[in-house]
């Protein structure tokens, strides 16, 4: 255990050293040479410790990723982890319905701004948070519970930077990128002062993340339930009483939507802060902060950078698509839309399955369970597979009983349907990309989930590009998105099989 008090030991958790020095060769090839080599010290880390080995003192949910059967445990942590992603969604739907009782303008006004703040959420929930979780969890796989425990003060020291230059960034770029984003008058006004309010404390919501990927990484995935709903309980009667005002006091205006975002991360945050320095569970983090040193922060960016590559591909993606649909009028953008709803769905359905999956696949690679870890991974894999193909080939068969909760018109019909036609078969792929990327960020292997994002990204953009070149029918653009998604899966595949990062 002396080993792992020096600097350059806290860079990661893997479990045989020289996996380790390789791992830490890939990220200096990101970095500058004094990163690298606080990275490369990895390779002292354990070079006395067998694979396979457990410590005596494990508690009883670091034994179930280590010991117990692998499906039901990924089960009974995708249960809770889906349904934080599920109130996540539905806080959001919530938020865009309280302001748009305003009237339009301020509907339009917030508009641009809902998926900047998601696309900050995401990216500390999911990929910086995705980089922490899979490393306490491999550091608890290894019986370092010291090491694991200081993950909370890197959590918190890595969230005021990131907070900061997100609030500096909204500051400076906000009023003209709004601008650009076609929204004029009073609309512009209300998105500024919104986006003003809500980026203040961006800060807290990139804690928030960082402090929940902490108590992730222990396996434990109650207290986040517990957390997001206990706050969206708080939310719902808050967010329209700042809105519209209360108990005599005038509202805010949809700046009271932003004010009450705030509260609700101030509040889970304060609880996840309660939960770790409270030591109500298996970590112990220090009252006062430690030495924190550059390896490990470096370590973790690198996966969260990588896989805010794939997140931001995503989003890329469904926006340009978005466009080349858009050429062929309102009611074909409003069929695609409507379509295209589902893919979104599909991210916390497969996150809620892969997420687990990256924390036994990071907790085995970690105590030398090498074929565990892999295995792991395959029941990830074909589970998220199966889940999202049953979805896609349902609506496939189906398509008017989904669109139709949207709208009636004859033709948003028909386009809503076409898209599901062309694309539900393939939602199959989807699951498999997402959880082989959940994967990757355990093996710390991000490369080949990054290369096929950006491979989907490429064929659903020029192939929509070709297809408004040549006048076709925008049905061909909806062939474009569903190769794509096949790419998505199939590249990001040869890792597994060839059992890169696990050996």
């Amino acid at each position: 255990m002396q080993a792992s008090r020096d600097m350059s030991c806290r860079t990661d958790d893997l479990s045989l050293s020289d996996k380790c020095s390789r791992e830490s060769r890939d990220a200096a090839v990101g970095f500058s040479a004094i990163a690298a080599r606080a990275i490369e010290g990895c390779q002292h880390k354990e070079a006395n410790r067998q694979p396979g080995t457990q410590p005596a003192d494990l508690d009883a949910r670091s034994r179930m990723l280590l010991e117990k059967p692998i499906v039901p445990t990924i089960m009974r942590l995708a249960i809770p982890n889906a349904t934080v992603m599920a109130v996540y969604v539905l806080i959001g739907l919530l938020e865009v319905y309280f302001v748009s009782r305003l009237g339009l303008d301020a509907l339009a006004g917030v508009a641009p701004v809902f998926p900047l703040v998601s696309l900050v959420a995401s990216i500390a929930q999911g990929a910086i948070g995705g980089g922490i979780v899979t490393t306490v969890a491999r550091a608890l796989g290894t019986g370092r519970i010291g090491d694991a425990s200081e993950y909370a003060w890197y959590a918190v020291a890595l969230s005021i930077p990131l907070g900061l230059a997100t609030t500096a960034a909204m500051v400076v770029l906000g009023p003209s990128l709004y601008g650009y984003m076609g929204i004029s008058g009073n609309a512009v006004a209300i998105a500024v002062s919104y986006s003003s309010t809500i980026f203040a404390g961006a800060t807290l919501i990139w804690m928030f993340n960082f402090l929940m990927a902490v108590v992730r990484g222990t396996g434990n995935l109650r207290v986040p339930v517990i957390v997001v709903c206990g706050g969206a309980l708080i939310l719902v009667p808050l967010s329209p009483a700042l809105i519209f005002g209360a108990f005599g006091y005038p509202g805010l205006g949809p700046s009271g939507g932003a004010v009450a975002m705030l509260v609700y991360y101030a509040l889970g945050t304060l609880a996840y802060a309660a939960y770790l320095w409270g030591r109500l569970g298996i970590l112990k983090p220090s009252f006062h902060v430690p030495k924190l040193s550059l390896g490990p922060t470096l370590a973790i960016l690198r996966i969260g950078g990588m896989s805010a590559i794939v997140s931001a591909s995503t989003n890329l993606t469904l926006a340009i698509v978005t466009v080349y649909v858009g050429m062929s009028g309102i009611e074909a953008l409003a069929g695609y839309a409507a379509g295209s709803r589902l893919e979104f769905l599909l991210v916390p359905l497969c996150y809620g399955i892969g997420g687990p999956v990256g924390i036994v696949i990071s907790a085995n690679l970690g105590a030398g369970q090498i074929e565990r870890a892999i295995k792991a991974a395959w029941v990830g894999v074909l589970m998220a597979f199966t889940l999202a193909e049953l979805i896609g080939l349902a609506v496939a068969a189906f398509p008017q009983q989904w669109i139709g909760i949207f709208s009636q018109d004859p033709l948003v019909l028909q386009v809503g349907a076409e898209y599901l036609h062309r694309v539900g078969p393939f939602f199959g792929f989807f699951g498999l990309g997402y959880v082989l990327y959940c994967a990757g960020q355990a093996t710390r292997r991000m490369e080949a989930s990054v290369l096929a994002a950006l491979l989907r990204a490429a064929i659903a953009v020029l192939g929509g590009y070709v297809v408004v070149r040549l006048e076709a029918d925008v049905t061909w653009n909806f062939v474009a998105v569903g190769l794509g998604m096949v790419a998505f899966g199939l590249f990001a595949l040869p890792p597994l099989i060839r059992r890169s990062g696990y050996e």
